[in-house]
């Protein structure tokens, strides 16, 4: 039966909305960070790629949150997706998000509180009657600073079937319009989520009026299957995030939901809004940004998603793609481009690579920057891969606001001597230098940028990997740092290694400040007198 919707007005029965949470949730995970340019860029992303709600965080919960969640907002002033803040049931929590999502043209506040018996006497130490009294006193509130308005039973899979359908129902008297079961800590099997959405259509008064949400975790691995059955159920809303990521094990990955709605439409008939072509490249983005590569064999978006090395494979992929590829490469971005780049390559092909590798329209001085560095890489190697191609503007495209840049690096070491390492950063446009001896070279490195902007972390992770084969291929460093609990990891390419480990340690720093921002928004400075 078709509802009405105040943010999406008729919604047809096979009508799923794509909620995304990677600037929220998936922010949350260990080690991911953005900054507020990186986090614009990813919303626009996101927006390309169609989806309909964009949690874009959690404002309350520092100075930075709130203006990046105020800055999407604006973004999408005139037109986008649904911005949604998040906020737990406190009226200073409410306020403070309808403030954040207040600019843009489609708002919506998203109201928490937990509900399972765990939770309530652990976390809350409130009783049963005083959650549903928040759950009242939060919706409407919401309501009176926003038309559209979620509510969300937190730890809802463990919650009492009957208490579920209490606080569901007050939700929806308190006017909120769409109601999230989230199986918070990845718990719940396919058959919970069928039965659980099946009760509160079939029990609770009004249910049939609001759109049912669903929010599952990867705990057991089951964060999409789960999310599948939820549809099968009844549900017309999905909360996901791009590549997965999330707290813990993540979360339902988008990709893999449309995806599977789209490959399976002869089993789940349902329609959804999202620009399949876009998934590789906003998976991309995602991986550059937060410095975390999805694995290899990741469905979808991994690199040997459509890899057929067995022969039997291969010889019938040969004959007709579909003997073992459920779906083509290209539906979700994937290039058969076979423009191959080299030192004598122009400008005008460059971008054209830059175009099918998903980067999309590129600003003529990033793109003159990020050329100088590819002819550069030419000049070194034999034949320039699409890998080396998206290691290297990694750095230039899509990092080209960080705080602290790598100018300039020489490192002397040989057999007998003591490594040194000389040294200039850029921080905040003001040029500083530093010089060190180490261990080794890369510890050499590592010490001079201590030297040129003082300090205090504890490198948790030093690790390398080849781009490509061969001598000549690039350096791929990862590099994990921890500062007062805080983990982050940064990544950096170049043919020289030494090179590659000050890119990856510079990256992971900007991360790190990006962090502190988020709780105390301070000059630079503040970091050099840790």
């Amino acid at each position: 039966m078709a509802i009405t919707h105040p943010s999406f007005g008729r919604l047809d029965d096979d009508r799923i909305i794509i909620f995304d949470t990677t600037l929220r949730d998936g922010e949350q995970s260990p080690g991911f960070s953005m900054n507020l340019e990186e986090k614009l860029r990813m919303a626009e992303a996101l927006a390309e790629l169609g989806v309909d709600v964009m949690e874009a965080g959690f404002p309350i919960a520092s100075p930075g949150d709130f203006e990046s969640v105020q800055a999407i907002a604006r973004r999408f002033a005139k037109d986008g997706p649904v911005i949604c803040g998040l906020a737990r049931t406190a009226p200073a929590d409410i306020l403070r998000a309808a403030e954040a999502v207040r600019p843009a043209a489609r708002r919506r506040i998203h109201t928490f509180v937990s509900t399972s018996p765990l939770h309530m006497r652990v976390k809350l130490r409130l009783r049963p009657e005083e959650v549903l009294e928040l759950v009242t006193s939060s919706v409407s509130l919401a309501r009176q600073h926003a038309e559209d308005v979620e509510w969300s039973a937190e730890d809802g899979t463990r919650t009492e079937p009957d208490f579920l359908c209490r606080c569901v129902e007050a939700a929806i008297k308190a006017g909120a319009t769409t109601i999230n079961i989230p199986d918070t800590v990845g718990y719940a099997l396919p058959e919970d989520m069928a039965r659980i959405f099946t009760m509160i259509r079939e029990r609770v008064p009004g249910a049939d009026q609001v759109v049912l949400s669903a929010h599952n975790h990867n705990d057991l691995g089951l964060a999409v299957a789960n999310t599948l059955a939820a549809i099968r159920a009844g549900v017309r809303q999905v909360e996901s995030t791009i590549n997965g990521i999330g707290e813990r094990a993540g979360n339902a990955s988008l990709e893999e939901i449309v995806m599977a709605l789209r490959t399976r439409h002869d089993a789940i008939p349902a329609r959804n809004n999202i620009v399949t072509r876009n998934i590789l490249r906003t998976s991309r983005l995602l991986a550059t940004i937060t410095g975390f590569d999805v694995q290899p064999n990741k469905a979808i978006v991994g690199r040997n998603a459509f890899a057929h090395e067995s022969g039997i494979h291969q010889d019938g992929v040969l004959k007709d793609a579909s003997t073992y590829e459920i779906m083509t490469p290209e539906s979700v971005g994937w290039t058969t481009n076979s423009l191959v780049l080299g030192k004598h390559s122009g400008r005008a092909a460059f971008r054209d690579k830059l175009r099918a590798l998903g980067y999309g329209e590129v600003g003529d001085n990033q793109l003159n920057d990020a050329f100088r560095r590819f002819k550069d890489l030419a000049d070194r190697k034999k034949v320039v891969y699409d890998e080396d191609i998206v290691a290297l503007v990694d750095d230039e495209i899509v990092r080209d606001h960080d705080r602290v840049r790598l100018v300039a690096l020489t490192v002397a070491t040989g057999l007998g001597a003591k490594p040194m390492a000389t040294l200039a950063l850029e921080v905040d446009g003001e040029r500083r230098d530093g010089m060190a001896t180490g261990d080794g070279a890369v510890d050499a490195t590592f010490n001079a940028i201590r030297n040129a902007f003082p300090h205090d972390v504890t490198l948790k992770l030093y690790a390398v990997q080849s781009v490509t084969g061969g001598t000549d291929a690039q350096a791929r460093v990862t590099v994990r740092l921890e500062e007062g609990g805080k983990l982050v990891d940064g990544q950096g390419a170049d043919t020289d290694t030494i090179v590659a480990s000050a890119r990856a340690y510079v990256h992971a720093l900007n991360k790190l400040l990006v962090k502190r921002e988020r709780t105390a928004p301070a000059d630079l400075r503040t970091m050099l007198s840790a």
